[in-house]
C-alpha cells in the first residue's frame, strides 16, 4: 500500500497538467530523469501494453500495473547482472526464462540481434526493457489471434499488417527469422 502511494505522488508529478493521465512524452520524460532513456515508440508500446481503455494515455491504475511489469524484469535483469551493469546473450535468455517467455533459438537471437543497441552482446537495463516490451507484446497480439489456445495462427494480409503497425514489428528482423528457420530446415535435410 505504501509503495502505491510513493507511485501515486510520483504519477501525479508528472501528470503536471492535472488531467489524471500522462502522455507518452511525459512518461518518457519521466523515465529519462531514471537514466532510462527509451524511443517514443518504445514508450509508446508500453503505454499500449496496459492502456485497458485505449484511449492513448494512461491512467493511475494503468501505471501501477506497468510499474509491476517494469519491477518484474527490472529484478531479472539484477539477478542476472552480476554487478557488471549489462547483461549477455545467455543471462537475456535464462531472464526471459524467468519472466516466463519461451522462445526458440532463431526468435531467441533475431529479438536479441534487433536489440542489441550497441551491437557489442551487452544489453543494459534499458535495452532489456525494450526487448522485453516487445516479446511481452508480441505474444499478446499472438495470444489475441490464438482463439484456439493452439499456439499456431493463420493471419491474412489485414490482420498481419495490423499487428505488424499497431505494435511495431520490425519486419527485418522478421525476415531474419524465417532465413534462419529456413537454413535450419536445410541443414536438417542433409
Amino acid at each position: 500500500m505504501e509503495r502505491e502511494s510513493n507511485l501515486k505522488v510520483w504519477f501525479d508529478r508528472v501528470d503536471s497538467e492535472k488531467t489524471g493521465s500522462i502522455t507518452a512524452a511525459q512518461l518518457k520524460a519521466a523515465l529519462s530523469v531514471g537514466n532510462l532513456d527509451f524511443s517514443i515508440s518504445v514508450v509508446q508500446q508500453m503505454i499500449r501494453m496496459y492502456d485497458f481503455d485505449r484511449n492513448g494515455t494512461m491512467s493511475f491504475q494503468e501505471f501501477v500495473e506497468l510499474n509491476r511489469f517494469l519491477l518484474k524484469v527490472q529484478q531479472a535483469f539484477s539477478d542476472a547482472e552480476r554487478a557488471r551493469g549489462y547483461i549477455v546473450p545467455d543471462d537475456v535468455y535464462e531472464a526471459l526464462v524467468k519472466l516466463g517467455f519461451s522462445l526458440d533459438s532463431p526468435a531467441f537471437y533475431t529479438v536479441c540481434q534487433s536489440f542489441d543497441q550497441k551491437k557489442n552482446g551487452r544489453f543494459r537495463l534499458d535495452d532489456f526493457i525494450s526487448l522485453c516490451i516487445f516479446v511481452h507484446s508480441s505474444r499478446n497480439m499472438f495470444n489475441s489471434f490464438d482463439t484456439s489456445k493452439q499456439g499456431r495462427v493463420t493471419l491474412d494480409l489485414n490482420q498481419f499488417i495490423y499487428c505488424t503497425h499497431f505494435y511495431g514489428v520490425i519486419i527485418p528482423s522478421c525476415r531474419r527469422y524465417y532465413k534462419i528457420l529456413e537454413i535450419n530446415q536445410k541443414m536438417s535435410e542433409i
